[in-house]
């Protein structure tokens, strides 16, 4: 049986959010950019343009309180990495409970602020989304009754990696000039790190997870900074790694 669920994360699994309630549905919206014009003789034509960008939209309830319809293995899960990533204090966080409902909020506008692209997944009986978007707009409120709970509307829009092309101009034997376009490669929407921290905690595994978005890469960690295997486990708190 297909799992319908959704899910936002932001630098390649760095963060995340697995909506503990999903939405009752997603709007998906997709359009051309077609105009029409009037040709003497000939009448109205229509000319088909490149489709604009699919846009997402879709609203929920981020809540405070036990509900049965929660999904309760991926709310925990996101607990746990919202109060890491925000820096809350976790000694005293009951995780039988549900967490404080703005902590979403919170994380989504910090990824708003950063001006840089999320990953969108969506899994369904008949649909599946895996895409980069941005985020085009975020409201919450406070839902009614007292509750604590907050719902929310989100709208998504499909996002399309570029860079800019660099023109390389050459000189023929005839003084005339060539002018060629390099092509790069597409840029990731993973923000690359060249070196890691180890604090409290951390393993290789973790490590490759958090930074490389798989835990099973750690042994690339291990052999690029000359791990002994008989080190891996005692790690030095604070020691730099080099990432791949």
């Amino acid at each position: 049986m297909d799992v319908y669920g959704v899910q936002l994360s932001f630098n390649n699994m760095e963060d995340v959010i697995r909506f503990p309630i999903n939405p009752a549905s997603i709007e998906i919206s997709e359009s051309g950019q077609g105009k029409t014009y009037d040709i003497t003789g000939i009448g109205e034509i229509n000319v088909i343009k490149d489709r604009k960008l699919t846009e997402y939209s879709f609203s929920g309830l981020f809540p405070a309180q036990w509900y049965p319809f929660i999904r309760e293995d991926e709310f925990l899960k996101m607990g746990e990495v919202t109060y890491e990533r925000l820096r809350v204090d976790t000694e005293n966080l009951d995780k039988s409970k549900p967490i404080d409902p703005f902590l979403y909020t919170l994380l989504i506008e910090k990824w708003m602020a950063s001006k840089r692209p999320v990953r969108f997944i969506f899994k369904g009986n008949n649909c599946d989304i895996n895409i980069p978007v941005s985020i085009e707009s975020f409201q919450w409120e406070e839902a009614a009754g007292g509750s604590g709970d907050l719902e929310y509307t989100i709208k998504l829009k499909k996002y399309v990696f570029y860079s800019a092309k660099k023109i390389i101009t050459e000189t023929t034997s005839g003084g005339g000039a060539i002018k060629k376009t390099s092509t790069n490669a597409r840029p990731s929407d993973k923000q690359q790190a060249k070196t890691y921290t180890l604090i409290s905690g951390d393993s290789l595994w973790s490590v490759a997870k958090k930074q490389l978005g798989d835990g099973a890469r750690w042994k690339e960690i291990q052999k690029l900074n000359n791990i002994k295997d008989s080190e891996v486990k005692k790690l030095p708190i604070g020691k730099v790694l080099m990432l791949p």
